[in-house]
């Protein structure tokens, strides 16, 4: 499967994005509600139509960026939010991006990529995360689809992919999770080591 800019977008185009809430996921609305230095650079990753990055926005965090090779995912937010800075909507693969984030948010990206380039995103994110930058998000906690996105996986999958990068402050199942996706995924706050 080529999981390339084009692919996204189609799904982008033709409203195929099972995985999008409409909104803010609830555990990333209590995460981000107790952050209080509204100056950190946040990067979320694979945003698509990224209310997490609206929701910040709106709430005073000017530093938010928004990664995703799907342009049409991209416009949906300049179009939702106008003021929102386009110079911070990047249109590019998360693998060439060359900057650094005290804060990076994982929302369905990391089930989204394939498999076998897990490692090679776990060490993108040591390179993207400034001195004590934290990775914090969601992973889904099920096994899903092996020919397809999301892929899914496992806690002890995840803590294999990570310990060894991370300091894996906080993995376990989301308490606050949207109806759709009770019992289907992890919250996790980790710290770079």
């Amino acid at each position: 499967m080529n999981l390339n800019e084009d692919f996204w977008d189609n799904r982008y185009k033709s409203n195929d994005i099972g995985w999008d809430l409409g909104q803010i996921s609830p555990p990333f609305k209590a995460y981000i509600d107790q952050l209080t230095d509204k100056s950190i650079r946040i990067l979320i990753p694979g945003g698509g139509n990224s209310y997490e990055a609206e929701y910040l926005f709106n709430l005073g965090f000017k530093n938010v960026f928004v990664i995703d090779v799907s342009q049409t995912a991209l416009s949906n937010i300049k179009s939702r939010v106008p003021s929102f800075p386009s110079e911070q909507l990047l249109n590019k693969n998360f693998f060439d991006l060359d900057m650094t984030f005290d804060l990076i948010l994982e929302q369905t990206f990391f089930c989204a990529i394939e498999p076998r380039l897990r490692n090679d995103y776990v060490i993108k994110m040591i390179e993207l995360l400034s001195i004590n930058g934290k990775l914090t998000g969601l992973l889904f906690n099920v096994a899903l689809y092996t020919d397809r996105p999301p892929f899914g996986g496992s806690k002890s999958e995840y803590v294999r992919h990570f310990e060894n990068y991370f300091n894996i402050i906080l993995i376990e199942k989301a308490y606050n999770s949207h109806e759709s996706r009770i019992d289907k995924e992890l919250f996790f706050i980790m710290k770079k080591n």
